[in-house]
């Protein structure tokens, strides 16, 4: 083999080392970007959990304040009831 086809040989590869040490750079730099993605995604997940979690604390609180009011609205009917009777037997 001649000095001349080694030296072709050798840019070759040489072009081709390059070329695979760019394409590596670049998937670097995807698995970097990836890697702040999945976090961003972490730290949403736990905002929606949380959110979701004082949404199901709200309901839970608004279920247990049901009774109250029911026995609220049943006092004031009973009341209105007896209005109502007071004034049917005056009138």
């Amino acid at each position: 083999m001649e000095f001349q086809e080694l030296q072709q040989i050798v840019e070759s590869n040489a072009r081709s080392i390059q070329s695979l040490a760019d394409r590596i750079s670049e998937l670097t730099h995807d698995i970097e970007d990836l890697k702040d993605l999945q976090v961003t995604a972490t730290e949403e997940r736990a905002e929606l959990r949380r959110a979701t979690l004082g949404i199901a604390n709200l309901l839970s609180s608004l279920d247990e304040d049901r009774p109250t009011v029911l026995r609220k609205l049943n006092t004031i009917e009973q009341k209105v009831d007896r209005l109502l009777e007071q004034e049917g037997n005056a009138g």
